[in-house]
């Protein structure tokens, strides 16, 4: 299915993208993706679409129109914007890739969404940055509202997202690639082949921490490493209970409770700039949060984000069942070790995300577009919107992440348990 229009009974479809009525063969052509965002993650993006068969990204848009000209030239994508719109009207896409921060997605996904366009959101899906203040608003003000009324905003916003792509009859797929990495996928199979019950799960993902300042400003990002870098872990355990309810009794599996804590550990006594690797300088984010999440059923999960944790990007899941236990380790992984005497021998040669040095023992990544889950998310997703069928991680994942980020940050300020309420 491209942009938005129902599956017909022959193979050709035609559908109005406010440009007029365009024919479309079925498998013949390319799914022409416009990139939204020129940066990191966006590199991440061009490279996943280029392994993709019959798609291909034919325009990028940035805010800054240098750095989507370079972008483009960099990746051989034709064209380069400076607006989403300018985009959508000129380039003729069926879907957008929206690799942008956390206060853009809301906005620019209903623009999408109101052209025709399918979705593609990174994670998290909403964030709150302030969306109820007057423009201008101070950073203090953001980030002192009371966190429930932060979850209030960030999950209006969700659903109103997923309103907005209902109501155009397009998909909102959400970017989160830890559902389709290998290691995860292999270890969902394995469960379901077992026949047990999923007990308990624990997963984080941990590194040095960004040096973007505004990760460390809650203005930007609605939050810290739980939002950053926990939203991983929490959408694969949503997962895969609710793909355990789906098969054991028909309905998902849901989060009834959260609990939670954070913090800024680099204000630790004892931790100066001169005994400090870490990333340092967080305005009001924390760069270490927990969640403990209790399930429906009488399941428990433990997810945590971490910017204190040096040797490059380490991210696990691990799962403990009644008659089994898999350790999924997306990052690092041992396929092929490195050693180099000193930071000369392999330079500026990357191995790992946020490795700070090539010297000595170090995990080179053979691909980590691939075991991170990123190129696996991208082809599940071209195939959802060839077929107009909902992935996996869909909007009802990113706003179930949201619910359970920001119950933990209110069970963190106010020192309680926090029921979800029926979903």
């Amino acid at each position: 299915m491209l942009r938005g229009t129902p599956v017909p009974a022959v193979p050709v479809l035609a559908h109005d993208c406010g440009r007029g009525i365009i024919a479309l063969a079925m498998g013949r052509r390319d799914l022409r993706i416009g990139v939204i965002g020129a940066g990191f993650l966006a590199d991440t993006r061009a490279r996943c679409w280029g392994e993709v068969a019959n798609a291909s990204v034919v325009a990028v848009a940035s805010r800054d129109p240098s750095k989507a000209s370079l972008w483009a030239d960099r990746h051989g994508v034709p064209a380069a914007y400076a607006s989403i719109e300018e985009l959508i009207d000129r380039a003729n896409v069926d879907a957008v890739d929206l690799c942008v921060p956390n206060a853009a997605h809301r906005p620019l996904a209903e623009v999408a969404a109101a052209a025709g366009c399918h979705v593609i959101c990174t994670k998290p899906l909403t964030a709150y940055v302030g969306q109820d203040l007057p423009e201008g608003a101070e950073d203090a003000d953001v980030s002192s509202r009371p966190r429930a009324e932060m979850a209030r905003y960030a999950e209006r916003d969700a659903r109103d997202m997923i309103a907005a792509a209902e109501k155009a009859g397009v998909l909102l797929c959400y970017g989160e690639n830890w559902l389709y990495a290998p290691a995860v996928k292999r270890a969902q199979a394995l469960f379901e082949r077992s026949g047990g019950t999923l007990l308990e799960m624990r997963g984080w993902e941990a590194h040095n921490g960004s040096h973007s300042p505004y990760a460390k400003t809650w203005r930007y990002t609605g939050g810290g490493a739980l939002l950053r870098l926990g939203a991983h872990p929490v959408g694969a355990m949503l997962h895969l209970k609710r793909i355990e309810g789906l098969r054991e009794r028909g309905t998902p599996i849901l989060p009834v409770s959260v609990t939670g804590e954070v913090a800024d550990l680099t204000q630790t006594r004892g931790a100066n700039a001169e005994n400090t690797a870490i990333a340092t300088g967080w305005q009001d984010v924390e760069n270490w949060g927990c969640a403990i999440i209790a399930f429906d059923d009488g399941s428990r999960a433990v997810a945590y984000g971490s910017d204190n944790h040096l040797g490059g990007m380490q991210s696990r899941l691990e799962l403990f069942g009644s008659n089994f236990h898999f350790e999924c380790n997306l990052s690092p992984n041992d396929q092929l070790m490195s050693y180099a005497p000193d930071p000369s021998v392999l330079g500026d040669a990357y191995l790992i995300e946020k490795q700070s040095t090539s010297a000595g023992w170090n995990a080179a990544m053979v691909d980590e577009d691939f075991s991170s889950g990123q190129l696996g998310m991208i082809r599940a997703f071209a195939d959802a919107l060839r077929s107009g069928t909902p992935p996996a991680a869909d909007g009802w994942l990113g706003l179930q992440v949201a619910r359970v980020i920001y119950a933990a940050y209110v069970a963190a300020e106010e020192g309680r348990r926090v029921l979800l309420g029926a979903e």
